[in-house]
């Protein structure tokens, strides 16, 4: 139910901790009848595990609510559940590794290691720069480069019907000793065979970077578009004058390719590998990296061939010629994005790049506020809302960006509603 439009501008400037107190109260003050402790508690599971708690653990919580006035608790005791890996994590990190962003695909690397990166309590910015991928211990058959089948085992259980454990099973392991990356042209979830399969199959490469806003900064390319951006780095397939019309260029396309070309050449020595005649989907690619020495004959250097495709479109375009990268939107209206100070904002290859991302302060923020659509099954509605996702970003990153604070500040934010 809305909580009190009237009310909320009373507290809008209020110190953060006041108002998330009267957040919570408010929020129960909209109900006919209050939210007690123990049906705060089963909400909190609820929302948390997707799943209704056992007896004991309900009773856990409620007494937890009882003596700490707050959810916070409650909602780490309901993160114990298997179930919120297997549900809730399960169906929430999904969307991110497909084109189409449903929730109906099976388990698989991306998926697998977002999941273990939030058990494992870590900085979750590891999760686009990172040499780390996790698979699954006792289960048959072994992780593979050119197959998803060692996760749909561990989605489908033992043979006897009995399902896998995700908390228990899922081992973190380095990606580099895992898929045979070098350990320098790993990058999280970016290189996994999920994100490979999806992001870099075919194309050019932008998709990989366009999905990974989207799913990492909550910002599809509408979003940065800035036309001012210095425009020496757009590629050769983009047309000056699409249609017959430079202005089709000057003020659409270039708002976009000024900032993701720079960006999306980090990605110039990886591609998605599979026989499209016998495999139309890839089921069966694999991620495939040129190391040092390695030539493409098609272009001559490192850079796959897919960065040098329809060449004759602008002739004078930008030719590729390794995979150094440069933020554009540091400048600009996407300065607002917060770029880190930490970090110089240039570089070569994936894994730099997605720190560059990472440490944005828009990265927080989306995490922040997927969490909160994931939890109070829907989207911040007014300043109060706005005012408390600010404060969950806050304490997001002084717990060393641990993503199940997030999760237990906004069970707690909801449990009244």
């Amino acid at each position: 139910m809305k909580l009190k439009p009237v009310l909320r501008p009373l507290f809008a400037g209020a110190a953060p901790a006041l108002r998330l107190a009267f957040a919570g109260w408010l929020a129960l003050l909209t109900h006919s009848t209050l939210a007690g402790s123990l049906e705060q508690a089963k909400r909190i599971h609820d929302r948390i595990a997707g799943i209704p708690p056992s007896e004991a653990t309900l009773l856990a919580m409620q007494a937890s609510i009882d003596s700490s006035g707050n959810g916070v608790a409650a909602a780490e005791m309901a993160m114990d559940d298997d179930a919120f890996y297997r549900v809730t994590l399960k169906n929430w990190i999904a969307p991110w590794t497909n084109r189409d962003q449903t929730q109906f695909v099976p388990l698989n690397d991306y998926i697998a290691t977002v999941m273990g990166l939030v058990r494992d309590e870590r900085d979750f910015r590891e999760v686009l720069f990172d040499d780390v991928i996790y698979t699954a211990s006792g289960v048959s058959p072994a992780y593979s480069t050119s197959s998803n089948a060692h996760y749909e085992a561990l989605e489908i259980g033992s043979a006897g019907g009995v399902p896998y454990i995700y908390k228990d099973r899922l081992q973190r392991q380095l990606q580099s000793s895992v898929t045979g990356l070098p350990a320098e042209a790993t990058a999280g979830v970016i290189t996994t065979r999920a994100a490979a399969k999806a992001f870099f199959i075919a194309g050019t490469n932008r998709a990989q970077l366009r999905f990974t806003l989207m799913n990492h900064m909550c910002r599809d390319l509408e979003q940065v578009h800035d036309v001012t951006r210095i425009p020496d780095r757009i590629r050769q397939d983009v047309s000056r004058s699409p249609g017959g019309d430079a202005r089709a260029f000057l003020n659409g396309c270039i708002g976009c390719h000024n900032g993701m070309d720079p960006l999306a050449q980090a990605f110039a020595y990886y591609d998605f590998e599979y026989n499209p005649e016998a495999d139309l989907t890839g089921e069966a690619g694999r991620i495939v990296y040129n190391r040092a020495g390695d030539i493409d004959p098609d272009t001559g250097t490192r850079v796959k061939k897919k960065y040098h495709i329809n060449s004759t479109t602008f002739p004078y375009g930008y030719v590729t010629p390794d995979d150094r990268w440069d933020n554009y939107w540091r400048a600009g209206i996407n300065a607002q994005l917060g770029w880190s100070a930490s970090l110089p904002g240039s570089g070569n290859g994936a894994k730099s790049m997605g720190q560059e991302l990472a440490y944005s302060r828009a990265f927080a923020e989306c995490q922040v506020d997927k969490v909160f659509r994931a939890v109070c099954l829907r989207q911040p509605e007014d300043a109060l809302d706005r005012a408390a996702v600010a404060d969950m970003t806050q304490q997001f990153a002084a717990d060393n960006y641990r993503l199940k604070t997030v999760f237990a500040a906004a069970a707690d934010y909801c449990k009244g509603e």
